[in-house]
């Protein structure tokens, strides 16, 4: 099963695009993720009405950022995304009478709930400065193992 890149795909653009002055056209993100400028409309659409991004039409235009990263989490652009129930597994519920099936849904619900608690505050606790702030730490580290 393919796991859904869309959050990492979209943080990858985000922080780009906090360390480039200018506008990316859906072309230029689309080279930069290989995929189609369709789905990078698509996608960033998302990010546009949660207010994250802008989009302006014509010559010179392109994506912009539109917020201040110190107050956009991770679980912010997750949930602007689109993005998929956190996890793909789940309880089978054909059979609600049948003792084996309580007993194992039992177990995985709580278990996966808590899990799901975990991320969520992990992801909610990151913002996108903070993500900033870490690729600047390793562009630093690069340049200076390059020295």
């Amino acid at each position: 099963m393919r796991s859904d890149s869309r959050l990492s795909r979209m943080l990858h653009v985000l922080l780009h695009m906090a360390r480039h002055d200018a506008p990316f056209t859906s072309e230029q993100l689309a080279q930069m993720l290989r995929t189609n400028p369709v789905v990078v409309r698509r996608t960033m659409a998302g990010l546009r009405e949660a207010g994250y991004v802008r989009s302006d039409k014509g010559h010179g235009g392109g994506w912009t950022l539109a917020c201040d990263l110190r107050e956009v989490t991770l679980l912010d652009v997750h949930r602007a995304v689109g993005g998929p129930n956190i996890f793909a597994i789940g309880v089978e519920s054909d059979n609600p009478q049948c003792a084996v099936e309580r007993a194992v849904n039992a177990a995985l619900d709580g278990a996966l709930r808590e899990a799901e608690a975990i991320l969520i505050a992990r992801l909610g606790a990151i913002s996108l400065a903070d993500l900033a702030a870490n690729f600047d730490v390793l562009c630093a580290q690069h340049e200076a193992a390059a020295s």
